[in-house]
């Protein structure tokens, strides 16, 4: 049997990768590490079932603050791009089923594509996400009258980036995007992609926030 020993250094750094907002304020260099080590010391003091000295969680979260600098730096990236928003989004949630996968053919047929509205379909190992425009909910849930339907939400925008090829080969980008909208706390509800665009679906509520948020980005 091993056994592995936990230190200070180890808790700090799992707290730290738990908690983007941590991560951001290390790399903006706006974190007090003093602040911070004492607002940790009692959770860290818990897990290894003795005291901790603050000065070691301080001494700990300057040393991974550098580690994180150094693994997040980012790659170069032109995120020049003009951001689409389309409002009265739906999502809908459906159980994943052999008669549904049938019935998502008939989806293409009432969605106006030339209108530039919107259909995309996500497929999990047990659930169907559906988002489209609201007006299309009626007839959406029509076809899917026999269908196990397990959330649906209104009210929502999307929000839609699009850049050059370079997009889909460049690590990175999608962690740097998502990121800018969580530090302005805003849910995402999905997040859509292809080779050269990113869609995010918020609720209508975020739609300002989250639109200056990526505009923060390309501005940078």
């Amino acid at each position: 049997m091993v056994f592995v020993m936990v230190t200070i250094s180890n808790i700090v750094q799992k707290l730290v990768d738990d908690n983007v907002y941590i991560q951001e304020s290390m790399n903006q260099n706006i974190l007090s590490f003093a602040s911070l080590a004492s607002q940790l010391k009692p959770e860290i003091e818990e897990i290894l079932g003795k005291p901790v000295k603050k000065h070691a969680i301080e001494m700990a979260l300057r040393r991974y603050s550098g580690q994180l600098k150094h693994k997040h730096k980012t790659v170069s990236f032109d995120y020049s791009s003009d951001i689409i928003m389309k409002t009265k989004i739906c999502d809908i949630a459906v159980l994943r089923s052999p008669s549904l996968l049938m019935k998502l053919k008939k989806l293409y047929d009432i969605v106006d594509f030339e209108k530039s509205d919107i259909l995309n379909i996500i497929q999990g190992s047990s659930e169907v996400i559906i988002v489209t425009n609201e007006r299309y909910k009626n007839k959406l849930l029509e076809i899917l009258k026999d269908e196990k339907i397990l959330m649906t939400e209104e009210n929502l925008v999307s929000l839609t980036m699009t850049f050059s090829k370079d997009f889909f080969y460049t690590p990175g980008v999608i962690f740097n995007i998502i990121r800018n909208v969580a530090w302005e706390n805003i849910n995402i509800y999905e997040i859509v992609s292809t080779n050269t665009e990113l869609t995010f679906i918020i609720h209508k509520k975020d739609a300002m926030r989250g639109y200056k948020a990526l505009e923060k980005l390309i501005q940078t």
